[in-house]
């Protein structure tokens, strides 16, 4: 096929460890980017590699010959690209240990080199225009072969009756998703008169054009210079220099939301946007309904199209946004206020950079701190030039094309489960998987975080020292619950007979002594940090396409992984911390109650919803012994999770629930994960009639192909109430779980 070999990306180069070799971008090279890629109908899938280095993953795409014959295509590259992997049959699995087996046959071919399980991470169709749009305004290039898939995927993504994109990928169409996503196919190089472009338009018009679409999008938008700053509510970077005290400083809020606001205040400060090139004068006919030239652009601050208003702005808001607009920014606001916030948001970033090797904390909040950058320092900046190339981790290439992910991975997170799915199936001391359990056990020995944050208490970080994050050290963030599973597995492994003990007790002892900070007053734990404010703070959620996102709130997911990691630690070191571990699990278990829903279930903020919380939930009552038989709280969860079984034997919910808090049943029919949650939770609580579980059992064998594997089904995960995400590894990790929980517990009945 014809390449163009003239333009190049970060992504054909080994990440950076050092300064002093990180690429530069002249002006001169970098104007590139404002002519469109030449864009081809698609790649050669034989020619893409996914590149791990101790678990930074970047996708290269071989246009030489000699050098693709040099790094052939692994199995876990053919699969994630969808290609033939060619994987042998098994042999009909008679119980279901052997489904597990034929599970872990398959699952082991797509272990890392570096000891880890990666897939992709997408869903949300707000990332990719992040990254795009950020290279595009700092002059970056973007390969044909980048431009090619991105087009391929969001092609393949848009809704098939109107043609446009929602706000995750399940989503019905809306005006942030199809705004942005139309704004980057056309920085990509796609003609606004091709038929997508022309449907996806016309839904975005019917919708009410860009003038419609939530603050985010404007913020991008003004960014990019196609809308006028006017529309953008104010962002002033001044709150920042507020102090602690105050009840709603920025310091307060949720740690995804603040790192958002960092960027977005600077630039909303300097009102800086991109050069003005042909393509931006053409989008500003294509996006708006009116006339670009006579839009009141301060009049449509507040205007939202109604689907993608899940979240109204409360009154409170309204009059803060009026106040700021009205009187604080022409009248009161002094060019030294200005200067001081802008300095010290910049302070900021450049401890998050720092304390990330400028991978940061997400894919939103990453590029927009290259944007403030490149604002600041240049295009040859260190800065600038590291978060080029950081942003090819955050990539993903699948059957359907180029995507971008939550964040840079699942990598410890996936981990984690892979490991405890063996030992739920008694397979540890199996000398068959001892060199795939090994490789993990090294793998999360390497990603463990040793020390805490520079500057922790000046850049608002939590405690750190011990533990693990989502998905790699290098990001840094550690998490509750990913502290957690990381522990129990590496607990798990370390005290089964034949395996080395390589993180030693301190190591184990900072990790547990990090896990302890996560308590909240009521009992619960968060996820990055205890909360710093009260959900009052909800009144000032300016995002209006997410919920809860202002302030860090307690999880059954996350309370569950602490008890159930501290319950595991203390039965090999009874000493340490014991009371504080013991009045830890205790209030925690008690806050689960607390939070147990009139219906029995729990409701799920990180998974697909009731039926991944109820989970949890009954995971926690069982480390307490409070079961089917002695609780009620145990007895009202199963028969909540009964009352919702299918008649094939299984689980579906659909992802409304998470918008609506009432469970939804999935209109494509049981699906194997929320089958084996459903399963994982009922057998936690020694359900007692086994015929419903048998029943799940066989639907999850059923469901297995001859290789092996699953099939992908509905999507799994979800954030901020209204956002899906997703966790494809989930339909291995958690069928095997299920499947060998099953097998150990009732050794002797036959499902099949």
């Amino acid at each position: 096929m014809a390449r163009d070999k003239a333009r190049t990306t970060g992504a054909e180069a080994k990440p950076l460890l050092d300064k002093t070799s990180a690429r530069k971008y002249s002006d001169d090279s970098a104007d590139e980017s404002a002519n469109p890629p030449k864009i081809q109908e698609r790649t050669d899938f034989s020619r893409w590699r996914m590149r791990d280095d101790q678990s930074r993953h970047t996708w290269q795409y071989l246009e030489d010959d000699e050098e693709a014959k040099k790094w052939p295509q692994s199995f876990a590259d053919k699969y994630f690209l969808g290609l033939d992997v060619d994987a042998p049959e098994q042999p009909k699995p008679k119980t279901p240990l052997d489904a597990v087996r034929n599970g872990l046959g398959f699952f082991e071919k797509l272990q890392l080199p570096s000891g880890h399980w990666g897939c992709e991470y997408g869903g949300p169709m707000f990332l990719l225009p992040c990254i795009v749009i950020a290279w595009y305004v700092t002059k970056t290039p973007i390969s044909w072969f980048y431009a090619t898939e991105i087009k391929n995927y969001l092609f393949a993504r848009a809704h098939p009756d109107d043609g446009g994109w929602g706000l995750h990928i399940e989503g019905e169409s809306s005006v942030f998703g199809t705004c942005l996503n139309y704004t980057v196919l056309r920085l990509v190089g796609v003609d606004a008169d091709h038929p997508k472009m022309v449907k996806a338009r016309a839904t975005l018009h019917k919708m009410g054009g860009a003038t419609h679409a939530p603050h985010w999008a404007k913020w991008w938008l003004a960014v990019l210079g196609v809308a006028h700053w006017d529309i953008v509510n104010p962002t002033p970077p001044e709150l920042w220099l507020l102090p602690d005290w105050v009840p709603f400083a920025p310091w307060r809020w949720w740690i995804h939301i603040r790192m958002v606001f960092l960027p977005m205040s600077y630039l909303w400060s300097k009102r800086w946007q991109a050069e003005e090139t042909a393509l931006i004068r053409s989008l500003r006919k294509e996006l708006f309904v009116e006339d670009w030239a006579g839009i009141n652009w301060a009049g449509h601050r507040n205007t939202i199209n109604p689907r993608d208003n899940y979240h109204p702005k409360s009154w409170l808001l309204n009059t803060l946004n009026w106040v700021l607009a009205n009187i604080w920014t022409p009248i009161l606001r002094t060019k030294y206020i200005a200067r001081k916030g802008e300095e010290w948001v910049m302070k900021l970033i450049e401890m998050e950079n720092e304390n990330t090797d400028h991978a940061d904390l997400a894919t939103v909040s990453g590029p927009m701190n290259l944007v403030c950058l490149y604002v600041r320092d240049g295009p040859d900046s260190y800065g600038v030039r590291r978060h080029r190339e950081r942003a090819h981790e955050f990539l993903w290439v699948k059957d359907e094309g180029l995507l971008a992910n939550g964040t840079n991975g699942v990598q410890c997170w996936d981990t984690a489960f892979a490991i405890q799915a063996v030992m739920d199936a008694g397979l540890t001391e199996d000398p068959r998987w001892r060199p795939m359990l090994l490789k993990a056990l090294e793998y999360l020995d390497d990603q463990q975080i040793r020390e805490n944050v520079k500057d922790q208490d000046i850049c608002y970080r939590q405690q750190r020292k011990g533990g693990w994050a989502f998905s790699n050290k290098d990001q840094g963030y550690a998490v509750s619950d990913c502290v957690s599973e990381a522990l129990k597995s590496v607990i798990i492994l370390q005290k089964t007979p034949g395996f080395p003990t390589l993180i030693d007790d301190q190591r184990i002892f900072d990790a547990v002594d990090t896990l302890l900070t996560y308590q909240n007053p009521s009992g619960g734990c968060s996820s990055y940090e205890p909360p710093r404010a009260g959900t009052w703070m909800e009144m000032l959620n300016a995002a209006e396409v997410f919920g809860n996102i202002m302030v860090e709130y307690e999880y059954p997911e996350c309370t569950t992984a602490v008890v159930t990691a501290l319950s595991l630690f203390r039965k090999h070191w009874p000493d340490h911390r014991s009371k504080e571990i013991e009045r830890f699990i205790e209030r925690a278990v008690t806050w689960i109650k607390s939070a147990q829903k009139p219906h029995g279930g729990w409701y799920g903020s990180w998974g697909i919803c009731f039926t991944y919380a109820t989970m949890f939930a009954l995971e926690s009552l069982a480390s307490r012994g409070e079961k089917y038989g002695n609780s009620t709280y145990a007895k009202r969860g199963c028969d909540f999770l009964i009352s919702k079984q299918r008649a094939d034997g299984g689980w579906s919910e659909h992802y409304r629930a998470c918008e609506t808090g009432e469970y939804i049943e999935h209109q494509s029919g049981s699906q194997v994960v929320m089958t084996a949650w459903a399963l994982i939770g009922l057998m936690k609580a020694d359900y007692p009639n086994l015929d419903h579980i048998k029943k799940g059992i066989k639907l999850i064998m059923d469901r297995q192909k001859s290789n092996g594997e699953w099939a992908q089904e509905a999507i799994e995960g979800v954030f901020n109430k209204s956002c899906m995400i997703s966790y494809p590894n989930y339909k291995f990790t958690f069928t095997m779980k299920a499947l060998g929980m099953f097998a150990r517990k009732y050794p002797s009945e036959t499902v099949i």
